[in-house]
């Protein structure tokens, strides 16, 4: 075992975070709903769209899409944490999801209105591979830090992140805004060439945490029907295990609630944006680019208020601040509201994410060996939320033809985390008065 806090493999394993979070950024925050957005509106059907024969509202297909992409992973999650753990080689599943989802987004330089199918088809298998990634990249943060360390290091993980993505955001943007500079006159072609620009970027960065970052212990015997069922069982194991870890079991809880939110607005934000208030992708790269900068400064900002007012408070606090931004989404209808709520939401963003993460590490007992499995409970709990929170989103859009329905009904998801977190909060104060 690799001794912790080393600063070449934490700065390393931070690198994967700088990797994949491009994807985030361009496929599912800014160029690639502005894009999708404006190419199926052209549609004869307004903003209807034929899929495989079956019409939906454009920005429901996509939000569909998504939540279809998320529920495969929550199937197929616990099979494969099972098999990582069995054979000891996580690394390996790091880098076949990781190639799956930077080729899937580099056929998206291929998505135009008569490929809608091809298109939507590498958009869901680019979110598998960027769902794939995170959980075994999460799996190795108690590896590598002592609890202690373990919020700093989650932020670090973050702010890689957001200064990655907006590296190469804003490479793609000179490309989207000026055009002309580089002799093109597609107009589809600055988008789509981004598209492939993210999937080279993913790929090329993910080789720094795959040269430093530990290989496992190997166990090539053979997979068995034993062996795949097992992931299932880790889950229900982990489940038992939870009933008598308390904190945890009620962290969880909240973390399940809350996340149907912070998920479902981060995957739907730009497609408000862009449909409801006819930001046009301009305005909305910019605004999105602003997120990512003040999302660095929360994640570090949450890091530090929680090593001085504990991470369960801070989180209680962040949820409340959603539950706002959820009521003003609503409201908002001039462009100046737009940019003053997207600057609390990155603000909150980036800490909510970090701190989750740290959080639940932190919960975990000491030398747990089985780590993966305890992280794919936790991914797992966090995308079973994302499938019911964009299906919900999708699904109260299409019955009331307006989004701003959508996001209010997020408001109440946040209401019952806050719930779980003021109980948590709760047990801990009884407990620290006990001792």
């Amino acid at each position: 075992m690799e001794q912790k806090n080393d600063k070449k493999i934490i700065r390393s394993w931070a690198f994967f975070d700088w990797a994949n979070s491009a994807y985030n950024l361009v496929i599912t925050s800014t160029i690639f709903p502005a894009y999708y957005v404006a190419i199926t509106a052209n549609a004869a059907l307004g903003d209807r769209v034929s899929f495989f024969g079956w019409s939906f509202t454009n920005t429901a297909l996509s939000n569909y899409a998504l939540s279809f992409a998320y529920l495969v992973m929550v199937l197929a999650l616990p099979i494969l944490s099972s098999i990582a753990d069995y054979r000891g080689n996580k690394k390996v599943f790091m880098k076949f999801f990781t190639y799956m989802g930077g080729i899937a987004c580099m056929g998206l330089y291929f998505f135009k209105l008569d490929t809608l199918e091809f298109g939507m088809i590498c958009f869901v298998i680019a979110a598998m591979g960027y769902i794939g990634g995170v959980l075994f990249n999460n799996s190795y943060l108690p590896e590598i830090a002592t609890p202690d360390e373990q919020d700093r290091v989650s932020a670090k993980g973050y702010a890689y992140g957001y200064v990655g993505s907006v590296v190469l955001q804003v490479i793609c943007f000179v490309f989207v805004l000026k055009p002309e500079l580089f002799g093109i006159s597609d107009a589809s072609f600055p988008p789509r060439l981004s598209f492939l620009l993210v999937g080279v970027w993913w790929i090329a960065f993910a080789q720094i945490p795959f040269r430093k970052l530990p290989a496992g212990s190997p166990n090539y015997s053979s997979i068995n029907k034993r062996v795949i069922r097992s992931g299932f069982q880790e889950l229900s194991k982990v489940w038992e295990q939870l009933k008598h870890m308390k904190f945890l079991k009620l962290f969880l809880f909240a973390f399940f609630f809350y996340s149907m939110g912070v998920q479902t607005i981060m995957l739907a934000a730009a497609g408000f944006g862009e449909k409801t208030l006819k930001l046009g992708t301009s305005k909305l790269i910019i605004t999105i680019l602003i997120i990512q900068l003040v999302a660095i400064v929360g994640a570090m900002m949450m890091s530090y208020l929680a090593k001085k007012l504990g991470n369960v408070r801070v989180l209680i606090s962040v949820v409340i601040i959603w539950i706002g931004a959820c009521v003003c989404g609503y409201f908002i209808s001039t462009e100046l509201q737009f940019y003053v709520l997207a600057a609390v939401v990155g603000l909150i963003m980036g800490g909510i994410q970090s701190l989750s993460r740290s959080t639940y590490s932190k919960y975990l007992p000491e030398n747990t060996p089985d780590t993966t499995s305890f992280f794919s409970f936790y991914d797992v709990t966090e995308k079973v939320a994302i499938v019911i929170g964009l299906f919900c989103f999708a699904f109260i859009e299409e019955a009331t033809g307006s989004m701003r329905n959508s996001i209010i009904a997020l408001a109440s998801f946040f209401i019952v985390g806050l719930i779980f977190l003021l109980l948590l909060r709760k047990v801990e104060r009884k407990l620290n008065s006990a001792l």
